[in-house]
């Protein structure tokens, strides 16, 4: 990471910090407002040191021509002929399980949703979100989810890595001529994930790129997490994934790396001390950004849960790493609510934060980076620093408080056995 890139993302934190002083008004509680993320642009990437835009120049171009021909296939397809109904949103990643015993994935029912898989697959390699694999197969011409056109191809909700992992299950069950169209399709959706990947090791939220907050590095939901995870497996090159050849795999390992070298670079840093991540880190800066009206660019504990649990399964830890892990780590222990306790949906309050001795320990889903305390978005894109003054759609409507840190602090202990202090952190 290169000091121009430092000073940016250092520079972004400010402004996300300094957004929620400035924009503070008399309303009782309102602490900010969310700042709207911006999208990856040509004017954007033209401000950016001159040795680096060549690549990111390179990524918009392939980017928009995917979508080109995500859209010239779809037309090819429809032949001037009015488009079939679009498929009903539901099910989506749980109607393809991951849990079942090996032999079930060859069974008529797996090949259905692996055979329903493949005729969804987008052009560009990946796959909407939303969407039941377990129904009738894509008629041509048909849109690729049910909100329209948009927003095709995602990491958003596992999807495009549940897919994939589905399809290698089915594929190992498969004979060499039965599997040929799942493992083809495994390979396209992993060539899909290796040009999505942004220059700077993350990914977007969705690809092609469709603007917006989904332009961001994502962590939201695990969305990148995942897809590293399925890189490791396709580098690893073992049991269902065994067919991937091996310049496949050497690129897969690669994009890890790079992957990796990206979360250490978006860990906030704040008066020199690690915290943890936000929910999306804009894609050139790498600073924290806000996404949808009620989510600012904060840290977020459940996504940041999710990093932690990743880097500490790996198995030769740079002294990086180490230390992205152990200042995570202390930071979610100090930011912990005891003596409270997050209500039921009452149907006149509503959910509501109250106090109770004993209660705990419990996270807020959102803390501020300039302050550590934790804070909450509303519609109209305020943010306040008391979760009981929300409209009461907004706080009976989403996941406000997580105990996910709970899992770090358990991973941490048996972590912390095995990597002392010292015999990383010391390893050049």
């Amino acid at each position: 990471m290169t000091a121009m890139t430092v000073s940016l993302a250092r520079r972004a934190v400010l402004a996300v910090a300094l957004s929620l002083a400035v924009h503070a008004t008399a309303r009782a509680g309102v602490v900010g407002e969310v700042v709207p993320a911006q999208p990856l642009t040509a004017e954007r990437i033209a401000t950016l040191p001159a040795p680096a835009q060549g690549a990111w120049r390179d990524y918009l171009k392939r980017s928009l021509s995917r979508m080109k021909a995500d859209e010239d296939a779809l037309v090819a397809e429809r032949g001037g002929k009015p488009a079939p109904s679009p498929p009903i949103e539901s099910g989506g990643a749980k109607s393809m399980p991951l849990d079942r015993e090996a032999a079930w994935y060859g069974t008529t029912e797996a090949r259905h949703v692996a055979d329903v898989i493949v005729s969804f697959q987008t052009p560009a390699g990946g796959w909407g979100k939303n969407q039941s694999r377990a129904g009738a197969l894509r008629q041509p011409g048909q849109a690729y989810v049910s909100h329209g056109e948009g927003y095709v191809g995602t990491l958003d909700n596992d999807a495009t890595v549940t897919e994939l992992r589905f399809l290698a299950r089915v594929a190992g069950q498969a004979s060499e001529t039965d599997g040929k169209a799942y493992r083809a399709s495994l390979l396209r959706g992993v060539e899909y994930l290796l040009e999505a990947q942004y220059p700077n090791g993350g990914w977007p939220q969705v690809w092609p790129l469709q603007g917006g907050y989904h332009d961001a590095v994502t962590y939201n939901d695990g969305a990148m997490v995942a897809a590293v995870r399925l890189l490791e497996t396709v580098a690893a090159g073992q049991g269902d994934y065994a067919f991937v050849p091996a310049e496949l795999r050497a690129r897969a390992a690669a994009a890890k790396d790079r992957a990796v070298a990206c979360i250490l670079a978006t860990q906030v840093v704040v008066d020199g001390r690690r915290t943890i991540w936000s929910q999306q880190h804009d894609a050139l800066t790498l600073g924290p950004v806000g996404a949808r009206n009620f989510e600012p660019g904060a840290l977020a504990t459940a996504e940041s849960a999710d990093i932690l649990i990743y880097l500490m399964s790996l198995p030769d830890p740079s002294p990086g790493v180490a230390a992205a892990i152990r200042g995570g780590d202390q930071w979610l222990s100090g930011a912990a609510l005891r003596d409270v306790a997050w209500t039921p949906v009452d149907p006149v309050l509503g959910r509501r934060l109250v106090a109770q001795p004993g209660a705990g320990p419990l996270w807020a889903r959102y803390y501020d980076i300039a302050s550590g305390k934790p804070v909450y978005g509303d519609r109209d894109r305020s943010v306040h620093d008391d979760v009981n003054d929300l409209s009461l759609e907004r706080r009976n409507g989403y996941a406000w408080f997580n105990t996910a840190p709970l899992k770090v602090a358990e991973a941490y202990h048996r972590w912390a056995a095995t990597h002392p202090l010292g015999s990383v952190d010391s390893r050049r």
